[in-house]
Formats: C-alpha cells, structure tokens, sequence
C-alpha cells in the first residue's frame, strides 16, 4: 500500500481505526522518519481520542483518552521484553488499542493476534506500508482495507 504524503499516511491511520477493536494490538516498524508517528496520529484521529498524539520516545508510553484509548508507545529506548513488562501495559490491552512503535522482536508478546504494519520511506517521501496479520481475524480485515484503497 502507497502513501504518497504524511496526509495520506494519517488518513490510512483513519481508515485502519474504523477497523480497529477493545484489545486490538498494531506493531509498527521502520526506519527513523518512516511514518509511525503520523500512522499513529491517523489512527488516533479515527478513534477520536482527546488531545494531539506525538511521538512517546521520551516518556515512552502515553494513554490517550477517547471512546477507545490508545496506549502510544515507544519501545526504541528499551532493552527487552522485561522492560515492556515493566510498562505495566497489559493492564490497558484489553479495553484499548496499543500501538507500539519499534516494537518488532519486542512488542508481539502482549498478544496473540496483532496486525504488524512495516514502512519504508522512498527518496520522495512516499510511505510504503506492508500490512502483515499474525492471528485472530487480521487476514480479511487487511484485506477489507487494502480493497478500500
């Protein structure tokens, strides 16, 4: 899937929201400058939480407010699985969507079934974004959203 701009990317993150459910776990991964951040306040638009979603890479994790909380985190700065652990996140997985950024290898242990979303950025700032489901039902949501596209 192509996202020509950061408008576009957002409003994929918009469009995924629609998909996403209580519980729903999305590992994000890339290089510096991909795109997380604005996936991730797409997605944060589409579930119309309260307040701006920014990068989490100083606090890395915040909660964010609406009639399904997004839990942002930011699992660059930490050291393995134990330290996720210590985030106390599972407590909120259940009744929020967790977006986790640079969470492969780190993040999949929170959950089962979890949508892992891979961007690359071109040298003109399109976003690629290679949609990947592990488990649960992920098969025909992506399918669901990649023929909306």
């Amino acid at each position: 899937m192509l996202a020509k701009t950061v408008d576009d990317t957002q409003a994929f993150g918009a469009r995924l929201a629609a998909a996403l459910r209580p519980g729903d776990l999305v590992v994000l991964s890339g290089p510096l400058g991909a795109g997380k951040t604005a996936l991730t306040q797409g997605i944060g638009a589409g579930l119309g939480v309260t307040g701006a979603v920014t990068s989490p890479t100083f606090v890395i994790a915040r909660v964010h407010r609406g009639a399904l909380p997004l839990v942002h985190v930011d699992a660059y700065r930490l050291g393995g699985l134990d330290e996720l652990d210590d985030l106390d996140l599972d407590a909120s997985v259940e009744e929020s969507v967790t977006v986790v950024e640079w969470g492969a290898g780190i993040a999949e242990r929170l959950s089962e079934d979890y949508l892992e979303i891979r961007i690359e950025r071109h040298d003109d700032d399109a976003r690629e974004l290679d949609l990947r489901g592990h488990g649960g039902d992920w098969a025909e949501r992506i399918a669901k959203l990649e023929a909306e596209c």
